[in-house]
């Protein structure tokens, strides 16, 4: 039976965890994996939450795609996002936590 090994054993994981954390330290995309969080969207709709440039936004998704923690979709000629990690839900409600004034 293989058991997984957890970070302070496993000098890879934790080199992919960093590599993970480093993807999303970004305030735009903390905001974006917290929208997605809810419900997946396009990315003019995001643009148009986060009040910025869908430009903007399509290069911050393609970094969370890169790291495969967001997926896209097509339909009706829109590229809908939706969390490929799970995981990023509680990681996000540990974040908000966190920061609580």
């Amino acid at each position: 039976m293989y058991i997984k090994e957890d970070l302070k054993h496993s000098e890879s994981r934790a080199i992919h965890a960093a590599e993970m954390l480093r993807a999303v330290a970004h305030p735009i995309r903390l905001r974006i994996i917290a929208i997605l969080c809810e419900h997946e969207e396009h990315v003019s709709a995001l643009a148009e939450q986060l009040e910025l440039k869908q430009a903007i936004v399509s290069q911050q998704l393609r970094i969370l795609r890169a790291h495969r923690l967001v997926a896209v979709t097509r339909e009706n000629g829109h590229a809908y996002y939706a969390l490929a990690e799970p995981q990023l839900r509680t990681f996000i409600g540990c974040v908000e936590n966190c920061t609580r004034d």
